[in-house]
């Protein structure tokens, strides 16, 4: 009998030297990503950077602040070739989980409206859309709006 054991996604601290890595992800999922130096900036500040192994092998990011009660994910990324696959699904469940036991109430995130598959995820998470930002994004045929979305991570 053979038994396949499926690899369990791990979830740790992104370091400086995962940066690269990142960066692959970063371009390869988005028209406008983040730089390098955003990213080594963010590591630099002390913002929560994490980043998503799966088998040992780097396939996605996030970057969220905390402070008084306040959580703003800044940036979620799971590699293209790993997408639909559960892994950005679970990151996020894992980041607002880490926030609720370190106190935080309410996570905040901007996401383009033209992203349908995050806003999906964002909506099926609990997710509320409180508001726009206008022209917040950079787009092909000049900005584009972002939404602005809630979860209360406390009854």
């Amino acid at each position: 009998m053979n038994a396949r054991v499926e690899p369990q996604p791990v979830v740790r601290p992104m370091r400086p030297e995962d940066v690269d890595r990142v960066m692959e992800i970063e371009r390869r999922a988005y028209p406008f990503p983040w730089t390098e130096g955003i990213f080594r900036d963010c590591l630099r500040v002390g913002y929560d950077c994490r980043v998503l192994e799966l088998d040992r092998d780097l396939v996605g990011h996030a970057v969220l602040t905390l402070a008084a009660g306040e959580a703003h994910l800044l940036n979620l990324s799971v590699d293209v070739r790993r997408q639909r696959q559960g892994l950005g699904r679970f990151l996020l469940r894992r980041l607002i989980a880490d926030v609720r036991r370190r106190g935080g109430e309410t996570v905040f995130l901007e996401v383009r409206p033209s992203n349908v598959a995050a806003v999906a995820l964002y909506r099926s998470e609990g997710f509320a859309h409180i508001g726009t930002r206008p022209r917040y994004y950079p787009g092909e045929q000049g900005r584009e709006a972002a939404w602005v979305f809630s979860l209360r991570t406390v009854p």
